[in-house]
């Protein structure tokens, strides 16, 4: 039987894509390409909402890798256990870290330097002068540091900063130092600046940024999330925000998308941008990239990159 292999993108724009499979276009539109179950390769669409990319997979009786365009996988994980054992979900490891990258370090100058208020005083006509807090000399701390994690750090090396402080789920050491676990963050987040959320979402993350990760925090800290929204406590997060003690710069939410009427959006010191973080155009090529190397390595029976978890065995 020839296998389906079901893209978000065009397949005749993806130049590259090995011969042999059936090339089946589908970006979350009511109707399915063609049977679910002749499918063996489902590239999950890209900036979707969950029950969109999951609705498929009960169907997919005999598909063998699910791939997400995404670096988080937890827009997928509710439709797992629909899937047949042995199926591997892989990441877009590689795809979004330049994006992110460069997106951390905008919030974090835009909200130093007093950007937002720059744009507001422009509308007023009004020259806004003063000093305002550098990132040079700053300690920062990183929460998560994978891949995304590591592509910021690239990015803070050029500003001067005093320290980085890395954070991830277990310990171990890299070419730039130590990175710490995740039980040392109560002693690390006093010292930071800057705090930069980049871990996935988890059991372990969900709310991790709570009222005793923010009350640690000192005087005069950002907050800067670019993980997912859930890994912050909203509430609490206003309620630090209202005393004016900390400032934050956002670009995911909780929830996502705001509501209009939202207290977050008023909320003094926080910046926020609508989860910007991967839909840039260094997103393509990338992904495209990876959707190649993938095939070619599926259709030759080589081993993935960037395999999280196989359905029926222990996360990898």
């Amino acid at each position: 039987m020839t296998a389906d292999v079901w893209l978000p993108i065009p397949p005749d724009e993806i130049e590259g894509l090995p011969e042999g499979p059936d090339y089946r276009f589908w970006n979350g539109e009511a109707d399915f390409p063609a049977d679910p179950a002749d499918c063996a390769f489902y590239v999950v669409p890209y900036m979707k909402p969950s029950p969109l990319c999951v609705r498929p997979l009960g169907r997919m009786n005999n598909v063998r890798v699910v791939q997400t365009l995404s670096a988080g996988i937890d827009h997928v994980e509710p439709g797992l256990a629909q899937l047949p054992s042995g199926v591997r979900l892989c990441n877009a490891r590689g795809v979004h870290e330049a994006s992110t990258g460069e997106l951390t370090l905008a919030l974090i100058l835009a909200s130093l330097r007093g950007i937002p208020d720059f744009v507001r005083a422009q509308d007023r006509g009004e020259w806004l002068g003063g000093f305002r807090p550098a990132l040079a000399d700053k300690n920062v701390l990183i929460v998560g540091y994978g891949s995304i994690g590591e592509a910021i750090e690239d990015r803070l090396v050029p500003f001067e900063v005093a320290r980085v402080a890395r954070v991830a789920r277990s310990e171990r050491t890299t070419a730039r130092g130590p990175v710490h676990p995740l039980t040392e963050l109560p002693a690390l987040l006093p010292e930071a600046d800057v705090v930069i959320l980049s871990t996935p979402l988890t059991e372990t993350t969900r709310g991790l940024a709570g009222a005793d990760f923010l009350s640690r925090m000192k005087d005069g800290a950002l907050l800067v999330n670019v993980a997912r929204g859930p890994v912050v406590d909203t509430k609490a997060l206003l309620a630090e925000l209202e005393t004016g003690r900390i400032t934050a710069a956002l670009d995911v939410t909780d929830p996502e998308p705001l509501a209009r009427e939202h207290p977050l959006w008023r909320a003094p010191g926080v910046l926020i941008s609508p989860h910007v973080g991967g839909p840039t155009s260094a997103f393509l090529p990338r992904a495209k990239r990876l959707l190649v190397d993938q095939l070619n390595r599926f259709v030759n029976r080589e081993p993935l990159r960037n395999v999280i978890l196989t359905t029926g065995a222990s996360t990898v």
